[in-house]
């Protein structure tokens, strides 16, 4: 899968090639106000299609964040898609602009099922987002059987979910599977059983924030 060592996303590079040559265009014109706004938006760009190293923790048994970003909601939902309306935990992460937007594996799982829906762009942060926005999920199955779905969902800004996995791939937890572009969530559906430990509020860093245990 792609972006597993590069410094940068590599979907980053278009729009960083497109505000350099901007910025360059610029200045030997002689259009130093533009050249500086081209190249601070060059310089962001940059910023946001970072992606940098993660090291999961060292326990199997642990769920880690997909997301770089804010819990925004943890508590029992119906989940009808893959789990046939029973009550599931839900924990939702919230990415704002400024938050590394490189997605990663919650635990070590095989792809058994996947799916990708149109949708509206409702600002991300709200809890119709989790159903209404355009989305792209995977459903997840550890080697015990236990079953996740993780679902990114684009925001007010984002436009483009990006996501590497195809069914039946085996993923390590912690790799880059995809990335949301300007603003975004991934929600995480874990089944009963499943010990959670994440807390509304908290902070979140993709690939090393532990959210629960596998039991």
């Amino acid at each position: 899968m792609k972006n597993q060592h590069q410094p940068v996303a590599v979907e980053g590079y278009p729009f960083i090639g497109l505000f350099a040559f901007v910025s360059l265009f610029c200045a030997v014109v002689g259009w130093y106000c533009l050249t500086t706004i081209s190249l601070g938006l060059t310089l962001f760009t940059v910023y946001f299609f970072r992606n940098p190293e993660r090291y999961p923790p060292e326990d199997d048994n642990a769920i880690v964040a997909s997301a770089d970003g804010k819990i925004i909601f943890v508590g029992k939902v119906p989940e009808d898609r893959y789990f046939g309306g029973q009550e599931v935990t839900k924990i939702s992460i919230f990415m704002n602009v400024f938050n590394v937007h490189v997605n990663r594996v919650p635990v070590n799982s095989k792809v058994i099922d996947q799916f990708y829906n149109r949708g509206r762009f409702f600002n991300a942060s709200l809890d119709k987002a989790s159903f209404e926005n355009e989305q792209s999920g995977l459903l997840l199955e550890t080697d015990s059987g236990v079953k996740l779905l993780s679902v990114q969902i684009a925001g007010l800004i984002a436009r483009r979910i990006v996501s590497y996995p195809e069914t039946g791939d085996l993923l390590e937890r912690g790799r880059r599977y995809g990335l949301i572009r300007f603003g975004s969530r991934v929600d995480l559906y874990v089944p009963e059983g499943v010990e959670v430990s994440a807390k509304l509020g908290d902070k979140t860093v993709a690939g090393e924030t532990v959210l629960g245990y596998l039991q």
